[in-house]
């Protein structure tokens, strides 16, 4: 394989034989039909199935564009994409996803911005083609994306996305642990855009992200890239705390000008509940904060590879 190549593309892949096989039979030609050097990345997450011997065997077939990075377990989507940045010899990066949902015939579309002279191109779905609960908790999400980070997206949740090799150098040194990688991009660039791409039903099998890794994956996007969460906790703690003392003072009033009134004691009870409450959110949240830089400071290695199929450049 050429050192220098003009195109890399980066594939994470957990538990998706069933779509491997389309995902070959519709990536190689049109990645062959662009006309420059490419390579494709695949990191194969930990799978449980087959995907690692598909891959193996892709690798076989086209030792020339393809590289093959084995996880030894799970380590997540992002990491899994990280460990191909550390890794790619493209001078742009394009990130898919295995499950075809956003078709590899798009990427024409996301190269033709980045040699317009953007640095990063992030992908948005048209027509999604996801349950009406997922596709409604995205936008929420996106919008309290926007409340709390200064990370102007569309669609944070598409994964196909082009980006020129200093945004993808720059994401790497970064070193960060809780890798959200549009996120990290957009903080990296100084000209972005974005494009409207197909969404496609999953080809088969179902989606690897159950409802608490989609929580967890845009908790750790609003808390590493902003201070807001523990900014709007403290200003509702503040106004929390000056109702209470308001509240107080009336109890106490009632107390001395009326005298004890049946019921008080539960409405205490009450007040004292919210606020505890309060007070485990806040705990909480700050301990999500101390957590991440537990991790920094730990600095434990974020995964680990047990093989690498590649033709030595």
């Amino acid at each position: 394989m050429s050192a220098s190549v003009a195109l890399s593309v980066v594939i994470p892949v957990y538990n998706e034989e069933l779509n491997l096989p389309e995902l070959f039979k519709r990536l190689y030609p049109v990645l062959d039909g662009l006309g420059r050097a490419y390579e494709v990345i695949f990191t194969n997450d930990g799978s449980a199935d087959r995907s690692f011997e598909l891959l193996r065997a892709q690798h076989a077939a086209r030792p020339d564009v393809t590289r093959v990075i084995d996880f030894n377990a799970n380590y997540g989507q992002h990491m899994a994409i990280m460990a191909a940045f550390e890794r790619v010899r493209g001078a742009v990066v394009v990130t898919l996803d295995a499950d075809l949902q956003n078709p590899p015939e798009e990427i024409p579309a996301l190269l033709a911005k980045i040699d317009a002279g953007h640095d990063s191109v992030g992908g948005y779905r048209i027509s999604r083609q996801d349950s009406l609960f997922r596709t409604y908790a995205s936008r929420l999400i996106n919008f309290v994306r926007e409340r709390t980070t200064n990370i102007q997206m569309t669609d944070q949740g598409c994964m196909l996305r082009a980006y020129r090799r200093e945004i993808v150098d720059a994401i790497v040194r970064s070193g960060a642990i809780n890798t959200f990688i549009p996120a990290l991009a957009y903080s990296f660039s100084g000209n972005p855009a974005e494009v409207g791409v197909r969404h496609e039903e999953r080809h088969a099998g179902v989606s690897n992200y159950s409802f608490y890794r989609l929580i967890r994956l845009n908790f750790d996007l609003i808390t590493g890239f902003s201070l807001a969460p523990l900014q709007y906790f403290t200003m509702f703690a503040m106004a929390c705390s000056a109702g209470s003392f308001v509240l107080v003072l009336i109890l106490a009033g009632r107390r001395i000008f009326i005298g004890p009134e049946e019921g008080g004691l539960f409405t205490l009870f009450g007040i004292l509940f919210f606020l505890i409450s309060v007070t485990m959110v806040g705990i909480g949240l700050i301990g999500e904060y101390v957590g991440r830089t537990y991790q920094v400071v730990r600095a434990r290695q974020r995964y680990h590879v047990r093989e690498m199929l590649e033709v030595r450049a």
